[in-house]
């Protein structure tokens, strides 16, 4: 007698598991990104083509860390307070024009260039201003060369500061701007197909009748796709026929660098996508030992890459940040493919099936000895989008553990580092 499952994606055939599929994956994908040339503020989020060297040092002098007094530290003394007379003024970008004497104390200011001579500089807190400003007492204790700034103490001239591959940071186009450049030469944006499938599929606004939803899908991955830098496409919602996706995704293939779908990559009648693509190209990977998403393919139509997303909501944000998202990286070139995890330890215990990868849903808090734990969402459906809205990231399962006991220590993504 034959039994039920309760497996909603029961069917024959092995299932691939994650590190197999993206180790195969890797081997057929490599840079599509041409080079182009942008200015600096352009550059956010773009990966670096080549490698940035600063050609001079930073600071290019020695200067003042702080506003106070510039002195000589033989003039100071060690056990007591040194009463010095104020013999000049330097502020940042108005070099000292005398030479500095010995016994003597020049007021400085933040960033201002050190004078030549006085070799440690006191900060004004520290002292004590005569009324009428003529002289100044430092106290003891200060050490020789405090709050002195040196010459190529950021960058030392030649030192190659952005490397090729990184994804650029605000503070990346600080260091590049403090180099020197105004422009650098980054990879293109990615141009990315995108559209789901499903006749019950509504716009946003639209009247629903019974049996239809909103897609959100494609909000959803577009925001992520343009958080990478890519040039989304958005070709919106396509029925549930094999002949309008099979001409859709030839048309995308001809003037875009990856394409993206969302549902029928499952194994459902009407599930088309799947089909489609094996009629234009190939798939590499399908139905992978993942939970959520399982029913995710990546192939290709024609010579572009291809992702087919699961049609459900949640399934689909945490796939693709997890499977999708290095790829595009690799796409773009760049070196670091993968987000920084994080070990948390659980508030909650979990039972899973072995051989698969499990991501689940989960929010920070400090527990009453104040240590950061993971609590997991009380509802764990593919379908429920709330419970990305309303968690802070994902607690990663391998794939040999079948039981986790509260108070296991666990991997955690945290969304922060894959949502930009």
């Amino acid at each position: 007698m034959a039994q039920l499952t309760d497996d909603c994606f029961a069917h024959g055939g092995a299932l691939l598991r994650l590190d197999d599929a993206l180790r195969l994956l890797g081997e057929r994908l490599s840079v599509v990104a041409e080079t182009e040339e942008l200015a600096l503020p352009d550059c956010l989020g773009r990966v670096l083509a080549e490698d940035v060297t600063c050609a001079f040092d930073v600071p290019p002098s020695d200067n003042s860390a702080v506003d106070g007094y510039a002195v000589f530290f033989d003039d100071l003394d060690p056990e007591q307070e040194a009463r010095l007379p104020v013999a000049g003024r330097v502020t940042a970008g108005h070099p000292l024009q005398a030479v500095a004497e010995r016994g003597t104390a020049i007021r400085i200011f933040t960033g201002a260039l050190m004078p030549e001579g006085p070799d440690t500089v006191m900060m004004q807190e520290d002292c004590d201003l005569a009324d009428d400003g003529s002289s100044v007492v430092i106290r003891p204790g200060i050490k020789r060369g405090a709050n002195r700034r040196k010459r190529g103490e950021d960058i030392a001239a030649g030192s190659v500061v952005l490397h090729a591959g990184q994804r650029l940071r605000p503070p990346d186009l600080g260091q590049a701007a403090a180099s020197g450049r105004r422009s650098l030469v980054v990879r293109q944006a990615l141009r990315v197909a995108l559209f789901s499938t499903g006749d019950e599929l509504r716009e946003p606004g639209e009247p629903l009748e019974p049996g239809q939803i909103y897609d959100s899908n494609r909000y959803g991955i577009a925001g992520l796709l343009r958080g990478l830098g890519c040039q989304v496409t958005d070709l919106g919602i396509l029925a549930d026929k094999r002949e309008a996706i099979q001409a859709a995704l030839a048309a995308a293939a001809e003037r875009h660098d990856l394409i993206v779908t969302s549902g029928g990559v499952s194994v459902g009648e009407e599930d088309h996508v799947k089909q489609a693509v094996e009629a234009l190209g190939a798939l590499h990977a399908w139905r992978l030992a993942i939970k959520p998403g399982r029913p995710i393919a990546f192939g290709q139509v024609g010579r572009v890459p291809f992702v087919g997303l699961p049609g459900n909501p949640a399934a689909v944000m945490v796939t693709f940040l997890n499977i999708v998202r290095p790829l595009l990286l690799r796409l773009l070139g760049a070196s670091e493919l993968e987000p920084q995890r994080f070990a948390v330890r659980t508030a909650f215990a979990h039972r899973k099936k072995k051989d698969r990868r499990e991501w689940i849903r989960a929010s920070l808090r400090r527990n009453g000895g104040g240590e950061i734990e993971a609590v997991k969402f009380p509802r764990e459906g593919a379908g429920i989008l709330s419970s990305l809205v309303e968690s802070d990231g994902l607690v990663e399962l391998p794939e040999e553990m079948t039981h986790l006991e509260e108070g296991s220590m666990v991997t955690f993504l945290p969304f922060s580092e894959v949502m930009t």
